[in-house]
């Protein structure tokens, strides 16, 4: 295989006329430019320069050979322009990982800033449950994933970097003329009598309930099991039961339900949002940038629900 740092000195000389010329563009030596035409040479195993008292000329097998050299390097200066428009987020490709409710609470906003600031990149969202997306991250068909856990199981695996975006507390959610409105505070012992709304398909929401409602003394009673969030609330409305569920999970809140804030004291567990990506890999300047956005949009998701619990918008009576 021929040295290409050679072959360039020698299209150099070529277009210059002298190997000291090619030397002073290549910032080297001309000693050490001649050293390397004489070992390109040994390596191809016949002359390329005529040395002429005032500068070199090409033999048949030099002209050949720089016309391939012109090609490796118009090749090479394409590669570097293509690493520049990616290091400077100009062109590319990002590829997310997320799941149902980061997809519809956080990411549209954090999509919406990344492409306005950097339009040249095309990003991808696949849409998994945990174990996939983590194989995904594994496999190299994402960079990034949104992730979530509880403090029963948590996602800090020695083979991926994990970042903490926000926490997503468990609330209670009710039919907008629901009784329980009107309570000061409300507790999960106090709910030991209601029917509930449960997720189906052993979705941790579920076990997040039935964990809950052990730890303050009771099974709930399950009157309906849901595939997703919109579906639980429009029981909760028509009052068949009561359900919970991660604050973010109703962004799109009915406007016939009301969500209610635990008592402190109760276990209700708070959810972490979770963005991953591999250990062993350095991320790519655009998923640098989509992880600052999203530590950024997170922020203030996480402001804005403080807000308006201070507020009592959440568990007001009518309101929320």
């Amino acid at each position: 295989m021929l040295d290409v740092r050679r072959v360039l000195l020698l299209v150099e000389a070529a277009e210059r006329g002298s190997l000291t010329a090619a030397a002073e563009a290549l910032r080297i030596t001309p000693s050490a430019a001649s050293q390397q035409m004489s070992r390109l040479e040994a390596e191809v195993g016949q002359p390329l320069l005529y040395r002429l008292p005032r500068g070199v000329q090409l033999t048949d097998a030099g002209h050949a050979l720089a016309e391939r050299g012109r090609a490796i390097r118009r090749e090479l200066r394409g590669a570097q322009a293509d690493l520049t428009s990616l290091a400077t987020l100009d062109e590319g490709t990002l590829r997310l990982g997320s799941f149902p409710t980061a997809s519809a609470s956080l990411l549209p906003l954090a999509l919406t800033r990344f492409s306005r600031k950097h339009p040249g990149i095309r990003t991808t969202v696949r849409s998994a449950l945990f174990a996939e997306l983590v194989e995904l991250l594994h496999t190299g068909e994402i960079e990034l994933a949104m992730l979530w856990d509880y403090d029963w199981d948590r996602a800090d695996a020695t083979s991926l970097v994990v970042d903490h975006l926000l926490d997503d507390p468990t609330v209670l959610v009710v039919p907008a003329n629901s009784e329980l409105l009107e309570e000061d505070s409300i507790g999960l012992a106090d709910l030991a009598g209601h029917q509930w709304i449960i997720r189906a398909d052993n979705h941790p929401v579920a076990e997040v309930l039935r964990r809950s409602c052990r730890l303050a003394g009771f099974d709930p009673i399950i009157s309906y099991e849901s595939h997703d969030y919109q579906e639980a609330q429009a029981m909760v409305a028509a009052g068949l039961g009561i359900a919970i569920a991660p604050r973010l999970a109703l962004t799109n809140r009915r406007h016939d339900v009301r969500l209610v804030n635990f008592a402190t004291d109760v276990p209700a567990p708070t959810r972490r949002i979770l963005l991953a990506r591999p250990a062993n890999r350095t991320p790519t300047p655009a998923a640098a940038a989509m992880t600052e956005i999203l530590h950024a949009v997170s922020q203030k998701f996480t402001d804005t629900n403080l807000h308006l619990a201070q507020l009592g918008t959440v568990r007001a009576r009518g309101a929320g």
